[in-house]
């Protein structure tokens, strides 16, 4: 899911070594690590910065904290000023900030719905034996290499399937509308077991044959096109080898029955 705007524009100068150009200030409050015309930037806030920077392979060190610091300094300069600029109260901002503050929440009402309903270990542990006594006699694993198309409505999905039908490659019409991150990619996934999708897709790439697409999917996030690009059969890996790939199947498993719950509790109209 979505980051902030600020995170992006903090992530993206931390690895650049820069020198400091604000002035030190002293007497300020508890737990605060600067301050701009009087608007506090707190360590918490700091350190949240440094543990998204961790995660994006940054490591720490004094150099971080002082480019995180600076960062925050940065977009408190700008925010300020596009204050005194009446940008603020415009369309556009107001547009921005609804979204970004609904992408916050919505990645906080995951978490903490899975904070209240974890995956336990023995949940793990039975669905790996579930899935390896599915295999069957031969014990063999089908993996699926897939690329897939991600549009907002039905009619964008059956417009990029009509593209398809008249010779144009998945590639090329994925890189054209796909609203997914892997558009760069032409839509390509990898390679995937069945049980680590959503049910639908599961459901569907295990009927589809090499170089086949399937029909328009439809998924709480929008509608999808599924490519089959190759198979394979191996051998399952042992559980300590699936463990984290079948937990976070399961994981997903959760936030989709959630979603399917909360989207059939309420009222949805789509123009």
């Amino acid at each position: 899911m979505r980051k902030l705007v600020f995170k992006s524009l903090l992530l993206a100068a931390l690895g650049v070594a820069t020198g400091s150009i604000y002035a030190q200030q002293s007497g300020l409050p508890i737990n605060a690590a600067a301050s701009v015309n009087g608007a506090i930037i707190t360590n918490d806030m700091v350190e949240q910065g440094i543990r998204v920077a961790l995660s994006q392979g940054q490591k720490d060190s004094p150099q971080l904290r002082k480019a995180v610091i600076e960062k925050f300094i940065e977009v408190l300069l700008l925010s300020q000023q596009a204050d005194k600029d009446g940008l603020a109260n415009s369309d556009k901002a107001n547009t921005q900030l609804a979204m970004i503050r609904q992408n916050y929440l919505a990645d906080l009402e995951l978490a903490t719905f899975m904070e209240k309903n974890p995956v336990a270990d023995a949940d793990v542990r039975a669905e790996y034996n579930k899935q390896v006594a599915s295999l069957g006699s031969q014990g063999m694993i089908v993996e699926y290499k897939i690329s897939d198309i991600a549009v907002a409505t039905e009619a964008d999905a059956q417009a990029a399937m009509s593209r398809l039908k008249k010779g144009e490659s998945f590639d090329k019409v994925a890189r054209s509308v796909s609203l997914a991150p892997n558009k760069a990619q032409g839509g390509a996934a990898g390679w995937v077991q069945p049980g680590q999708l959503p049910p639908p897709l599961s459901a569907t790439i295990a009927n589809l044959n090499k170089g086949q697409v399937s029909a328009p999917i439809q998924m709480q996030q929008g509608w999808y096109l599924i490519k089959v690009e190759d198979k394979r059969s191996s051998k399952p890996p042992t559980f300590e080898q699936a463990e984290k790939a079948v937990r976070a199947g399961l994981m997903q498993k959760k936030q989709f029955e959630f979603l399917s719950q909360l989207a059939k509790d309420s009222k949805i109209v789509v123009q």
